[in-house]
């Protein structure tokens, strides 16, 4: 019996998911985001702008720019279009905006499908369908809760409190209920107790009656023992920002981020006057609003005067990557500092170790494969969702930004997940960030998908034990996607190499092949869902300097 060499790599990708919140099935359920569990290009990237460069520049501002300047390339890029046109066909939602940002320089904005397309939930067309604009403004829904972390931390700078202050120091009526000891930080990080969801909506008569509501309403675990996303953490935070900036929420924003910024399309409660602009949600029947558009689609938010913690804001594709952009940009944009160096820092750090596959920043989600595919790169990586069919993503070590809007609830929240859609969107992202490959060579690229085996073999005819030689870059999803090395001896394939996770850069291999094995090959196996940015094999030898002929070959020859 011949012993088998395993290599596992330590994985550096967290790829987990939380639990689900909300089905999307019944309009009684919380209008928050539902996690699941789990070609080659012939243009020659850029040579020095490769995957995790440490030289990649970034602009005050973000602009048009190419692919190629931005050091990536066109053809994955271009491929996203009929990922979404198919997507639209299958009706995962109407339509869609795309925008791909890396060092500032947009590199795609393109909109696909309609804006607003059907007057009820039984799917009738309206007589003059409105097409998709790169301009439409969308419900953010839940990716307002990052404007909320972001004024929370304008708020933390001026001194104004400490992270682990109890919220009842600030807001006095939230020491009801066994609350008195939640913390600030434990809001922002959906660890202080709280359930996810109440149908607040249907209680108290005015946005102030239904505010203290929230307010009183009692723990479900205990403060810090348990992870749940949660809008009521968000509702209580903007509580905390209008007492301790005496504006309303709305007001706050738009005088310390969007107006500075120059955000335009970024507000609450859209003017009348926009509403062809606006992408149309859901058809609601309870509570009874008809077709939703140009109002905050989520109920709570709506009785909330469409002011809110945790949804209500209505932003561009553009604009939100204007915000993002302050995140990789050191907190500032267009010279103006919006948040300080290390505030920035103490937002995207991970606060929920404790918590693992719910990791997690001030405010923003970290490392979550299920939306954020070969984009994420762990803890490294940030973005948010939202219900109505939104997702920003984004990669500090490469300095991209990668943000998907959808009118997915639009005319009914019973549709297809846009978890898929998502992942694929931004799998072509990060698959137009190329690998840098060492020497003149190609290296052999196993690809991507989901339930893959694909295979790369070789026939052998030894005389004596060989050495195999190669070197192996890979960004998997740690023990959930694979890659082998295995050989055919006695009628049997028998594994003698294993990666997994992530390689931190080329790793050279060396490897016995014993002279009774007929057959060698490179297999990649993957699971249902997330892919990493993938395996690359390249220069693999027998004795340092026989070439494999490979017989049966699935994967593809790439120079990135």
């Amino acid at each position: 019996m011949k012993k088998t060499f395993m290599i596992t790599t330590v994985c550096t990708i967290l790829l987990g998911a939380s639990p689900v919140f909300a089905s999307g099935d019944s309009p009684h359920l919380p209008s928050i985001e539902k996690q699941e569990k789990h070609a080659t290009s012939s243009q020659k990237p850029h040579p020095v702008f490769t995957w995790n460069s440490t030289i990649i520049p970034i602009s005050n501002t973000l602009h048009p720019g190419s692919a190629r300047g931005a050091g990536m390339v066109e053809t994955p890029l271009q491929q996203i279009d009929q990922i979404m046109n198919q997507a639209i066909t299958e009706k995962v939602m109407p339509g869609a905006v795309a925008i791909v940002a890396r060092g500032g320089k947009i590199v795609k904005h393109d909109a696909y499908g309609f804006s607003a397309q059907y007057t009820d939930d039984s799917r009738t067309e309206m007589e003059s369908p409105i097409p998709m604009q790169t301009d439409t403004i969308f419900d953010l829904a839940s990716i307002s809760k990052v404007f909320t972390a972001t004024s929370v931390m304008m708020l933390f700078e001026k001194g104004l409190f400490e992270l682990d202050d109890p919220v009842a120091k600030h807001i006095p009526e939230f020491a009801t209920n066994g609350k008195e000891n939640v913390t600030i930080r434990q809001l922002l990080t959906h660890t202080s107790g709280f359930v996810a969801w109440i149908p607040l909506y249907s209680k108290g008569n005015s946005r102030d009656e239904r505010l203290q509501s929230v307010l009183s309403q009692p723990l479900a675990n205990a403060p810090g023992t348990t992870y749940t996303y949660s809008d009521l953490n968000m509702i209580t935070l903007g509580v905390l920002i209008e007492r301790l900036s005496g504006t309303r929420q709305d007001e706050f924003v738009k005088t310390h981020i969007t107006a500075p910024m120059g955000m335009k399309d970024t507000m609450y409660n859209p003017p009348a006057s926009l509403k062809n602009r606006i992408a149309a949600t859901e058809f609601q029947s309870i509570p009874y609003r008809g077709l939703v558009w140009g109002e905050v689609h989520d109920e709570n938010a709506w009785s909330l005067d469409g002011v809110a913690g945790h949804a209500g804001v209505f932003s561009t594709a553009k604009d939100l990557a204007m915000l993002a952009h302050v995140f990789l940009n050191n907190g500032k944009y267009g010279g103006k500092t919006m948040l300080k160096p290390e505030t920035v820092q103490l937002l995207l750090q991970n606060e929920n170790e404790a918590f693992p596959g719910n990791d997690h920043g001030l405010g923003w989600e970290l490392g979550q494969g299920w939306y954020m595919d070969a984009l994420s790169e762990g803890i490294n990586s940030f973005g948010h969702t939202g219900y109505t069919g939104t997702s920003i993503v984004v990669s500090p070590n490469n300095k991209t930004v990668a943000i998907l809007l959808t009118n997915r609830v639009h005319p009914s929240r019973t549709t297809v997940s846009t978890n898929q859609t998502r992942r694929l969107f931004v799998r072509q992202v990060a698959d137009a960030i190329p690998v840098s490959i060492p020497g003149k060579n190609s290296a052999w690229f196993a690809g991507y998908g989901d339930n893959m085996n694909r295979v790369m073999e070789a026939d052998l005819a030894l005389e004596k034990d060989a050495k195999l030689t190669f070197r192996t870059w890979h960004m998997l999803e740690n023990e959930s996607d694979f890659g082998f090395v295995e050989i055919y001896t006695d009628g049997v394939w028998e594994k003698i190499a294993s990666f997994t996770g992530t390689s931190n850069g080329w790793v050279d291999q060396k490897l016995t092949i014993p002279k009774e094995a007929s057959k060698l090959r490179f297999v990649y196996r993957t699971d249902s869902s997330v892919n990493g940015r993938g395996l690359y094999i390249l220069d693999p030898l027998l004795n340092s300097k026989s070439k494999l002929t490979f017989t049966n070959n699935e994967w593809q020859l790439r120079d990135h």
